[in-house]
């Protein structure tokens, strides 16, 4: 019987394997979309949802500023959207833990420990993790069912899904050393939080590097891994193409340090037979006067051949990035008729709040898109590309330009005090370049749009996404003067509270950076809403609404919780039966929106900020749960925790 069981299996096409409930990828589908044929919750009856249980690890801490990176000053960011195969859940903990979990009472299957080293790394998180099925061997066979991860540790690591325990066929008992070919570096320089893709028996893998402390960084190299054996099959050198990468005495590759990375999430299309990668800017994020050769994918989005890793088309959203906006979030997939036809499409969003929907099979734009003239006049020893690429459709998910006389204070006193700040500063609107007198960067380096990604629902083509509208401020900083102290080199007392001295070492300058451009009472000098959700029909690239997306309780003391759009980090998730599930907000509320109206439907309190992406599934009952993780966010300044949350309806 188990033999014709896994005959059967084998013959079967993946697509019909896949058809069920699961919520086998970080996206749910290999290209994203978080989106559920679910439909048991509704409209009408989400607002009688109920938290069912929780699951906590007890892997977190908080407190520490996102600058330290000494001793055990580290913090934690629980960012994981779980995975449901076969009836268990399972997700990884900012420790890069794994757990398994039984899904209708959150009891643990079992625990998985990498023994991560945390001491030293600033910031701990882990985005989620992949799943692939052996078909080859038999369901009771020892790893069937992989369970793959990485870690801070730069390990990439294969578990078997039925009790933890590393597949030791696997790499070197189980693991991979994603530092092989990076070069000298220290552990802080490179790591990985995003799950990789599986495709074609390969499991395809990028990593992070860490932003603004030197120029003499790890290269993004992107591999692609045997799935049974860990074997390296293919590699990426985001190198230009007439460069070869360098070969060790033995013939194994030493990848070009300091190219653009890929930490966010990957896709895959294994009808069209590629990979899609969301890549990073060369480092530092603010100069790139010593860029030659190193930023020809930077900021784009490039298919590859899953079978090689050849090139197969590129395409730029930012032309010499030195605004930190990378491109941060999954390209996800759609579909829609053009002409008769079908067309292959992706969604990419991106940091400027500015959405590229491309043909997924060439690169090219779905609607045109046009190279406009930015801002001119860069520091001594940099440059400026004189156009930037913008669609004519979508149009941008947030304003462009900070205008002052518009600026935003609680009262009188500190919105006057943002007025004159504004006022001192460089002030182009989008792509003003960083500059000695400091520059508003608009939207801030955390978006825009960040790497929660879109949400998509294919029968009414609708792409659902959350938007920050916040600035920040920049001020380059000459070699000479980086070792004054901050109150000498920061715009005023009042921004010294959020900025961080960067040290980019080797450039001829280090930069102060805040994350946002705030009053002296604390609150963003931007106009509200500080954050959106948005809808686009993507069949005519036109905006369907647009609403706030939470409020300013615990961001803003009593009385001032009445502010709608709140800061957001994290993503949505759409279901067949028209319901938005976000968390993401400062304010620490799962929300529920309708997707044709943008109507809030419910609310629901959770501990501290829920900065994950939601997922949801039925389990074997036909009963309909919804998972997130809350945990908190530094960039958004919600305490750290460990929650992974379930809401169901009640039982009748």
């Amino acid at each position: 019987m188990k033999k014709f069981l896994l005959i059967f299996t084998v013959i079967l096409p993946l697509s019909i394997l896949a058809e069920g409930d699961d919520w086998s990828h970080y996206g749910k589908d290999s290209g994203g979309g978080h989106y559920s044929k679910a439909t048991e919750i509704t409209p009408e009856n989400v607002k009688y949802l109920k938290n069912i249980w929780t699951h906590r690890s007890g892997d977190y801490k908080g407190g520490a500023n996102s600058a330290g990176r000494k001793g055990d000053d580290y913090q934690t960011s629980f960012q994981v959207t779980p995975l449901l195969v076969d009836e268990t859940l399972f997700y990884c903990t900012s420790f890069n833990r794994v757990f398994a979990l039984n899904p209708e009472t959150g009891e643990e299957i079992w625990m998985f420990d990498p023994k991560l080293k945390k001491e030293g790394r600033a910031i701990l998180a882990c985005r989620g993790l992949s799943s692939w099925k052996d078909l080859k061997k038999s369901p009771d066979e020892k790893c069937f069912h992989h369970i793959i991860g990485v870690t801070i540790d730069a390990e990439l690591f294969s578990i078997d899904a039925k009790d933890g325990q590393l597949c030791e066929d696997f790499g070197n008992n189980g693991r991979v050393n994603l530092r092989e070919g990076l070069g000298e570096h220290p552990d802080l320089y490179y790591w990985s939080t995003s799950p990789p893709a599986i495709i074609n028996e390969k499991i395809v893998v990028g990593g992070s590097v860490i932003d603004n402390l030197s120029i003499d960084i790890p290269g993004g190299v992107v591999r692609a891994y045997d799935i049974r054996t860990g074997e390296l099959e293919w590699y990426w050198d985001p190198i230009p193409p007439n460069e070869a990468t360098i070969l060790d005495e033995n013939g194994n590759p030493l990848y070009r340090r300091g190219t653009a990375n890929v930490w966010s999430i990957i896709s895959a299309d294994s009808d069209l037979n590629m990979v899609y990668l969301p890549t990073g800017n060369a480092s530092p994020d603010y100069y790139g006067g010593h860029r030659e050769g190193l930023e020809e994918y930077s900021s784009s989005v490039v298919a590859l051949n899953a079978d090689t890793g050849k090139l197969e088309w590129s395409f730029q959203t930012v032309h010499h990035d030195i605004w930190d906006y990378d491109v941060p979030s999954q390209p996800t997939f759609y579909e829609f008729e053009k002409d008769g036809k079908t067309i292959k499409a992706l969604a990419q969003t991106t940091k400027t709040g500015l959405v590229f929907l491309l043909n997924r099979e060439t690169g090219e734009p779905i609607f045109p898109v046009e190279e406009r003239e930015v801002p001119q006049g860069a520091i001594e020893g940099d440059y400026v590309s004189k156009t930037q690429p913008f669609p004519t459709k979508p149009a941008p998910l947030n304003p462009t330009y900070f205008d002052p006389d518009k600026a935003f204070g609680f009262t009188f006193w500190d919105r006057g005090h943002c007025k004159r700040t504004a006022k001192k500063l460089r002030n182009e609107g989008l792509f003003t370049p960083p500059s000695l007198e400091g520059s508003i960067h608009y939207p801030s380096g955390v978006g825009g749009n960040n790497w929660g990604g879109p949400a998509i629902d294919p029968e009414r083509n609708i792409m659902i996404v959350n938007t920050n509208n916040m600035a920040s401020l920049i001020v380059m900083v000459p070699r000479e003067d980086c070792g004054k102290p901050l109150k000498e080199l920061s715009i005023n007392k009042t921004q010294e509270r959020f900025t961080n001295i960067e040290s980019n070492e080797g450039a001829p300058y280090c930069n102060l950076r805040s994350m946002g451009f705030f009053s002296p009472l604390g609150v963003p000098c931007t106009e509200p809403p500080w954050g959106t959700l948005t809808a686009v029909d993507l069949n005519t690239g036109d905006h369907l609404w647009n609403v706030p997306l939470g409020t300013s309780k615990d961001l803003a003391p009593f009385p001032f919780w009445w502010i709608k759009g709140a800061p957001n980090m994290g993503g949505p998730t759409v279901t067949a039966s028209g319901v938005i599930f976000i968390g993401a907000t400062s304010d620490h509320y799962l929300r529920a929106f309708n997707t044709e109206t943008g109507e809030e439907l419910a609310k629901f309190r959770l501990p501290t900020g829920g900065h994950a992406t939601p997922m949801t599934y039925k389990n074997k009952n036909g009963r309909q749960f919804v998972i997130i993780a809350a945990g908190g966010h530094w960039a958004i300044g919600t305490p750290a925790s460990d929650h992974l949350m379930a809401f169901a309806l009640p039982n009748e």
